[in-house]
């Protein structure tokens, strides 16, 4: 597998940088007003309305994330785990651009170290 470059890195999180905000702008619509006998609509909505809501946050915090990763590129650090100061993986950035952490330390931090 041929290694990335910062160009192929940046044009990826860019890329990955433009979904997320396509789909943070895309409105998250109410529930209906209920209707008497429609408590099972009503819940399906609230069910589907929770759900956008919490997508919505995990998009936000993985934009956060790509946000950095760029930042990274800039300050010429990418590619460098931000606990360890030791290198991530070249399979590990190939998957995910955004990783902060070498998968040593991913797992640390997984476990809440």
């Amino acid at each position: 597998m041929p290694e990335q470059t910062p160009s192929d890195s940046r044009a990826r999180l860019l890329a990955e940088r433009a979904r997320l905000l396509e789909e943070l702008t895309e409105g998250i619509v109410a529930p209906d007003p209920m209707t008497y006998g429609s408590q099972a609509a009503a819940a399906t909505q609230v069910f589907e309305q929770q759900r956008d809501l919490a997508l919505r946050d995990r998009n936000q915090v993985h934009l956060e994330a790509v946000e950095a990763a760029l930042a990274r590129l800039d300050a010429g650090t990418f590619g460098t785990c931000i606990r360890c100061g030791g290198p991530i993986g070249p399979e590990r950035l190939e998957a995910l651009p955004w990783a902060a952490h070498c998968i040593d330390c991913q797992r640390i931090v997984a476990r809440g170290g």
